[in-house]
């Protein structure tokens, strides 16, 4: 969510429901002097409807991959993009690539991904 206001990303608002990774990322926002510019809110992202969400980055586990990638195809406008820290959708093709290792990331295009998904579905 930092770099994402970094990037001139706006709003930029992540969703935690662990009370500590919530503190933890209100008090880095704070200490990065961007308290009152990010929101960090306790809500559970598979109740949050994405529908206005053009740039949506995660963190996630692979195996909460497959689930999200339904909520995201679901949800999100074509114009969306998706990145991806440390682990990719396994079912997805990236539109680009950055970093290595732990530090990779992985960018995808709603509209290119929803076009694979028609092609590989016929």
């Amino acid at each position: 969510v930092l770099e994402a206001h970094r990037q001139g990303l706006r709003p930029a608002l992540g969703y935690e429901l662990n009370p500590w990774l919530l503190c933890l990322a209100n008090y880095r926002a704070w200490k990065a002097g961007y308290h009152g510019k990010v929101s960090f809110l306790k809500k559970d992202l598979w109740k949050v409807n994405l529908s206005d969400c053009h740039n949506v980055i995660v963190f996630l586990a692979p195996s909460v991959k497959p689930p999200l990638a339904t909520k995201l195809l679901a949800e999100l406008p074509d114009d969306a993009r998706v990145v991806a820290g440390r682990f990719p959708f396994p079912s997805w093709s990236p539109s680009s690539t950055l970093g290595q290792g732990l530090e990779q990331v992985w960018a995808y295009d709603m509209k290119e991904v929803r076009r694979e998904a028609q092609g590989s579905a016929r």
